[in-house]
Order: structure tokens, then C-alpha cells, then sequence
């Protein structure tokens, strides 16, 4: 996807509706989506190799020029006919975002697109140590393609899945799932607000999906690690503020990729992941971790620890 910016500032309400009346005042871009988990990636030092689709419109090209200048390929993204580029554009004023605005089509791929699309992902499997896949449900992840990545990865490569959707026996064999609150309690059809509902939805979700861990993003409480092997783990949020939420389930996945990647257990690799979620929601707008942005805080930890 393509995150589009409009910062501005409000001074006064419409005399034509009761909105705010914003002030643009200058514009930016940046790669969104799982163009941002691809961010995140390079941003802690690892290599990554994007595969997508986009359509062929502007954004698509702009798109390209932001991942090449991240030191992203975008040889990997599928143009398709027909199709417009995911494109978000928020309106900012006063650091608050006023409004959102989507252009997009969610319509499945063909299954000769997704035949395309598995033939890319040929070109650059082995070189891959660890595989990510961010669900936006956009009509990419159709079920054939999911299923057949995942028999590809499974006694080869871990497979690590930020999952969309109330039907989560789609990533069955994956690694590890990385939904948040919300998606986890109603693909366990729990309710929120019901007691103990982390602890619930994590088994359910343990044993339903054959998974060996979940990890349950929890916003401003942080996070909870369940394991197959029975054990369970709380980090609690460290951002010190809350500027904006956006792209931090990016930021997790791909901060657990490269932990694990580099040879770090999952308790390891999401206590990793928490410090970086919380440093990127200290940020407005998108905003991809950088491994000097995490070294930074952990020699500030190891320091204040004596």
C-alpha cells in the first residue's frame, strides 16, 4: 500500500457543515501495508524480498520510487489490470488524525495471477531464512496461494502470519500468528470484555490453529506470548506516549522476523518486538523501526539496570 500524508492545522470549524476546516500545509508519502513490514525489516538491518501486487497507476510508480529508495526491490510486485494501488491518505492537524480516506479494490485475485504470484515467490524462496505474511484482506492471500506457501515453508521455514479475518484454520501450519486483541477474541467468537478473554483466546487459538506460538498485541497493555509447550508470557507497553497506533502490528511481525532470523527463541524475539512497537507509536504517521533507534533504547535499559 501506498500511506499518503496531508498535515495541516485547524483554526476554525465550516460554516457548511460541522467539520474542521484544515489548513494544508505540506504532504508526504510512505510505503504502507506489507511494503511497511518490508521497512521495518531493512530498518533492523536484515534483507528483505517484497512480493505483492499493485496496480499500474502513479501510486504503484511513486510506490516503487519509495521502496528503491529504502533499499527495497520492488522487482517483486505484480502489476495488475484493471486494479488500483491500496492508496491511504490521513489528514493530519495538530497531530491528530482528522480523517481517513481509501482507495482500494478487495476483489480476489485470478487464480492465474496467483499462479504469478507463486512464481515469484519460486525466484527468491531459498535465499529467504524467514517468511512473513501480512494479511490486509485485500484479495491478495486468496486460499490457494496461502495454502500452498504454507506446505512450502513447513520442515523447511518458519512462517510467521499477522492474520486478518474471523477464520483463522486458513494459517494452519504457520509458525507463528500475531493478531491483535480485537481480531483474536472474535476469531475465537469471545467477547472482549469477557474475564480472562487473552488467556482464552490464546489457547483456543494454540489448539485450533496447530501453531507453535501466538503472540496478542494488546495496545496500551501490551502484549501476551503464548507457546505450545505451555508457556505464557506477559510484556507489559513501554511507549512512554502514544502519539499514533499506525503500522505497529508491522512493526512487531517484522521485529520478530529478524529475531528469529537471527537465531533468537520467540520469548526472546517479542520481547525484541514490544521495545520496537513501542518506540514506532511514539512516532506520527508511519514510521519504520531502525536497528540504531532499538540499540539505543536497549543500551539505555541495560544502563538504567545497572
Amino acid at each position: 500500500m501506498l500511506d499518503r500524508y496531508w498535515w495541516g492545522s485547524v483554526s476554525r470549524i465550516s460554516p457548511e457543515a460541522p467539520v474542521p476546516v484544515v489548513k494544508l500545509e505540506r504532504t508526504s508519502v510512505a510505503a504502507g501495508g506489507a511494503a511497511n513490514v518490508a521497512a521495518n525489516v531493512v530498518g533492523l538491518g536484515a534483507e528483505t524480498f517484497l512480493v505483492g501486487i499493485v496496480g499500474e497507476d502513479a501510486e504503484a510508480k511513486n510506490l516503487a520510487e519509495i521502496l528503491e529508495n529504502s533499499k527495497i526491490s520492488a522487482d517483486y510486485l505484480i502489476s495488475i489490470d484493471n486494479r488500483q494501488t491500496s492508496v491511504k491518505t490521513r489528514i493530519i492537524a495538530h497531530s491528530q488524525q482528522v480523517v481517513r480516506l481509501d482507495q482500494e479494490n478487495t476483489l480476489p485475485i485470478s487464480a492465474h495471477e496467483a499462479e504469478n504470484i507463486l512464481k515469484e515467490i519460486e525466484n527468491v524462496f531459498e535465499e529467504a531464512d524467514i517468511v512473513i505474511i501480512s494479511d490486509y484482506a485485500k484479495g491478495f492471500l486468496v486460499e490457494n496461494l496461502l495454502s500452498r506457501l504454507i506446505t512450502k515453508c513447513n520442515g523447511k521455514k518458519k512462517i510467521l502470519v499477522d492474520p486478518k479475518g474471523k477464520d483463522y484454520t486458513k494459517y494452519k501450519g504457520a509458525t507463528l500468528l500475531t493478531p491483535n486483541q480485537k481480531e483474536a477474541t472474535e476469531a475465537c467468537g469471545l467477547e472482549e470484555s469477557e474475564l480472562n478473554v487473552i488467556e482464552k483466546a490464546g489457547k483456543i487459538l494454540l489448539e485450533n490453529i496447530s501453531t507453535e506460538s501466538i503472540l496478542i498485541t494488546q495496545g496500551e497493555k501490551g502484549m501476551t506470548l503464548f507457546q505450545n509447550n505451555g508457556e505464557t508470557y506477559k510484556f507489559d507497553a513501554l511507549a512512554r506516549k502514544v502519539y499514533d497506533v499506525t503500522g505497529a502490528g508491522d512493526t512487531v511481525i517484522a521485529a520478530l522476523a529478524v529475531a528469529i532470523g537471527a537465531g533468537l527463541n520467540f520469548f526472546e524475539a517479542a520481547r525484541i518486538a514490544n521495545i520496537a512497537a513501542g518506540l514506532v507509536v511514539e512516532q506520527i504517521g508511519t514510521t519504520a523501526i531502525t536497528k540504531e533507534m532499538l540499540e539505543n533504547v536497549l543500551t539505555e535499559r541495560t544502563s538504567q539496570n545497572g
